[in-house]
């Protein structure tokens, strides 16, 4: 199962990835179009758009599985680890909850967008709303398996756990 979730990982990240290369060129591209004489594509503003909302939704649950989403610390120091387990495993029901309802609507975008194409690339936006709604249905699946580790016992988010960096050589840990 780890094996699979690695795979499913680096999937993710290599579309991110991805996703990060093309708003770096598109955008730089746009740019050079408006100060040097090279063709004029009307396309790459709105390709770019369409790699940032995949950069964000491909990235949050690969963020949720390794700890990387939005938390408040001032939760995670408090004195009672029950309580910061609860609350852990609460907020990750919830962004579960959220994210389900994301990509319910998200799949009415899909089924029902088929015919829509986007104005300058003439993208089909049923192939944009899929690639958002494989990141919210794997934000869902990551929250639930999260929050039922947590619940279990396994390490709260900000202690240190497996996938914490070990300390160089010669260093002292306070």
């Amino acid at each position: 199962m780890k094996r699979l979730v690695r795979i499913l990982t680096a999937l993710e990240l290599g579309v991110v990835c991805l996703a990060v290369a093309m708003i770096f060129l598109l955008v730089l591209y746009q740019a050079a179009q408006r100060f040097v004489p090279v063709p004029n594509v009307v396309w790459t503003g709105e390709l770019s758009e369409f790699a940032l909302i995949w950069l964000t939704f491909g990235a949050a649950g690969v963020l949720v599985t390794r700890d990387g989403h939005i938390a408040l610390q001032l939760v995670d120091n408090l004195p009672r680890p029950g309580l910061v387990r609860a609350i852990q495993v609460l907020a990750l029901l919830l962004v579960a909850v959220i994210a389900t309802a994301f990509a319910w609507a998200c799949w009415e975008l899909v089924s029902s967008a088929g015919f829509l194409t986007s104005p300058a690339l003439g993208l089909p936006m049923s192939w944009v709303y899929a690639i958002t709604l494989v990141g919210l249905v794997s934000t869902t699946i990551r929250a639930v398996a999260r929050a039922v580790g947590i619940a279990r016992g396994a390490p709260l988010a900000g202690s240190e756990g497996d996938d914490a960096p070990a300390p160089a050589t010669g260093e002292v840990q306070a």
